[in-house]
């Protein structure tokens, strides 16, 4: 029952290393491949079948389904790698890496309805609880809503959607909600400023029955074992507080974008000269400088990440219960090392000068992705930093799914 169907693909067994040597070799081919994705709005379809090749979507997935499994911390090294070619690849492989390791957590019979049929299965999510709606029915619960931001919804199989379960006014429930793609409407709306071939359309869904069993309530994956998938996945990778750490992956991103943006500058300082003194551009002191700016704070983003999602898994290991304080740290900590990929972005893409602004110049996608990305509610440091800061203080802080 827990095995993969014969003929399917199995990746237990690959070595850490030889994984991330996977996806550092794909780093040219998406490079290569990032402006055509970016007309098209959609991740190509050699992408995806590179990534499926690979089995680097299957890191975080359980061993028994022909998974990787690997430690947590698969979801922060991963999707850097791959950012480094392609933001949105990297954005939309951080996604569907971590909806292997979110399925993990449901009913094994969710698990197998899914990896039963197809462990390569992509999965997407609508991760905002306010903008779905759900009752109580009989055997589960009644759905809808209208969820933005699904990212790679448009090659996905299943989606995840965020669902706020009310009994008359009263909240009483927030469940993640397992449906495949004939259950739900994707509406086009992807026409943004950066991150376009990640495809995060909007999903529309209207009063669907999800039987209990595909209704993962989110006060289970708060850390620890409550969860239903603890019954048959009891790796410690499982155990970690899903929303402090949720975020880490794509925060991954920028880490990646960044560095993409640093090699990319190294390689053309190195080349140039002015036109108007001859000089070096490496001779400047300005230059050294910024240079050295950028890489300190792209080097301190991958540090703080990484620390956060070993740090969540020691937690687990040691069956012990993170401090809400702590949770919120991790919070924080995302934020704030987004936060500085944005800032060595900024000082990389201003010493581009005029090549700047010009779409054929690859720092053009890179600073657009960089400010996209920075916008997404988790990385917004007054938000996080405000609730540790009120936390630390002594106040309360009202977040159910913590």
């Amino acid at each position: 029952m827990n095995a993969p169907d014969k003929g399917a693909r199995s990746f237990a067994g690959v070595s850490y290393e030889e994984a991330l040597k996977r996806a550092r070799d794909l780093v040219p081919a998406l490079r290569e491949r990032a402006a055509r994705a970016e007309e098209a709005r959609v991740m190509p379809a050699e992408t995806i079948a590179d990534l499926h090749a690979s089995g680097l979507l299957r890191t975080l997935q359980p061993g028994r389904w022909g998974g990787m499994e690997y430690d947590f911390i698969a979801y922060v090294d991963f999707p850097l790698e791959l950012a480094r070619g392609c933001a949105s690849t990297g954005w939309n492989f951080a996604n569907l890496q971590v909806h292997h390791w979110m399925l993990a957590l449901y009913d094994e019979r969710a698990q197998e309805e899914v990896w039963g049929a197809d462990p390569d299965a992509l999965i997407a999510s609508g991760i905002a609880f306010p903008q779905g709606r759900g009752r109580k029915a009989e055997g589960g619960f009644v759905v809808g809503g209208r969820w933005n931001f699904s990212s790679c919804v448009n090659v996905a199989d299943w989606n995840m959607l965020a669902v706020t379960v009310k009994d008359g006014e009263r909240v009483v429930d927030h469940r993640m909600c397992l449906l495949h793609k004939s259950q739900y409407e994707i509406v086009d709306d992807w026409q943004v400023l950066g991150l376009r071939s990640t495809g995060s359309m909007t999903v529309v869904a209207k009063d669907v029955f999800v039987p209990e069993y595909k209704a993962l309530c989110m006060y289970d994956t708060r850390g620890g074992d409550r969860f239903p998938g603890a019954r048959t996945n009891r790796n410690p990778c499982y155990q970690v507080p899903a929303n402090p750490l949720l975020g880490h992956g794509i925060g991954a991103c920028a880490v990646g974008n960044a560095q993409a943006a640093l090699d990319l500058t190294i390689d053309a300082v190195k080349e140039r000269s002015t036109n108007y003194t001859g000089m070096k551009m490496r001779d400047f002191q300005a230059v050294q400088l910024r240079i050295g700016a950028a890489g300190a704070k792209i080097d301190a983003a991958r540090l703080i990440l990484r620390n956060d999602a070993i740090e969540g898994q020691e937690i687990a290991k040691r069956k012990a219960a993170a401090a809400t304080l702590r949770k919120l740290g991790f919070k924080r900590n995302l934020a704030y090392a987004v936060g500085l990929c944005t800032e060595a972005v900024d000082i990389l893409h201003a010493m581009a000068g005029a090549n700047g602004i010009y779409e054929s110049y690859p720092l053009e996608r890179i600073f657009r992705d960089a400010h996209s990305l920075a916008g997404h509610i988790s990385f917004s440091l007054d938000a996080q930093a405000s609730a540790w800061g009120l936390a630390a203080l002594g106040g309360e802080v009202n977040n159910p799914t913590l």
